[in-house]
């Protein structure tokens, strides 16, 4: 068990949520340029990497069917978490009320992209899902600031998002190691759920992060810089495809 990931899983999300106690200027620029870096590493290690692995079973012929799933899942868990997944941070009436779906929505989303980690032999997975869960804790803790929640239970719900992807990365652990079950026979098609909810995800971030769907320089800068770092990892991984 490496506790490494866990910790960065855990560490990228906590603390970006907990930047909203620390950030008092306008950062949506800055949002933008984290969200175009990390929807462009997910997309291209999604292509690069994800996609190769997923068709490589004898269950090739199926994979399909679970990304779309995946990706209807996507939509349909938007629903109710209005976007938080990519950055979207909505300015609700100010209320008192808790965002009951929003959590809900957010918390099985970060629970199931942690789940094919077991197999994440050259850690391209792990930082994609840490680098979109900083802008996506940033957003949730914005929204419950919006809520008028108390500081304790705003630090209290990040850390319970922070955790269900390493929670989910446990998981898969134990079904990969054989104390839950063999992980073998239906890996691919979880890594087919994941690949459709990052396909929707990281284009939805691509596209609608600029309010013109134009992309001016620096946003261009930090897209061409997320898919070098998913070349890089992927040609010093030595991939075989």
């Amino acid at each position: 068990m490496e506790f490494w990931k866990f910790a960065v899983l855990f560490l990228c999300a906590f603390l970006g949520g907990l930047a909203i106690f620390m950030v008092k200027s306008d950062r949506s620029q800055l949002l933008k340029l984290i969200l175009s870096f990390s929807g462009s590493y997910l997309f291209a290690i999604t292509v690069m990497h994800l996609i190769p692995d997923a068709y490589s079973g004898a269950d090739a012929h199926e994979i399909g069917i679970f990304i779309l799933i995946g990706f209807l899942l996507q939509v349909f868990l938007e629903q109710f978490s209005e976007g938080i997944e990519h950055g979207h941070i909505h300015h609700h009436s100010h209320t008192h009320s808790y965002p009951y779906g929003i959590m809900i929505s957010l918390c099985l989303h970060a629970f199931l992209e942690g789940m094919p980690l077991a197999k994440d032999q050259h850690n391209e997975l792990i930082f994609g899902i840490a680098l979109h869960h900083i802008p996506a804790a940033f957003a949730l803790a914005s929204i419950l600031m919006q809520n008028h929640l108390t500081r304790s239970r705003i630090i209290f719900n990040i850390s319970l998002f922070a955790i269900m992807a390493p929670l989910g990365y446990y998981v898969s652990l134990g079904l990969s190691n054989g104390s839950i079950g063999g992980i073998e026979t239906y890996f691919n098609k979880i890594m087919g759920i994941v690949i459709g909810i990052f396909l929707h995800i990281s284009t939805t971030i691509l596209f609608e992060s600029s309010a013109d769907h134009k992309i001016n320089k620096r946003k261009m800068v930090a897209v061409l810089i997320g898919i070098g770092v998913a070349l890089i990892g992927f040609y010093a991984g030595g991939h075989e495809h």
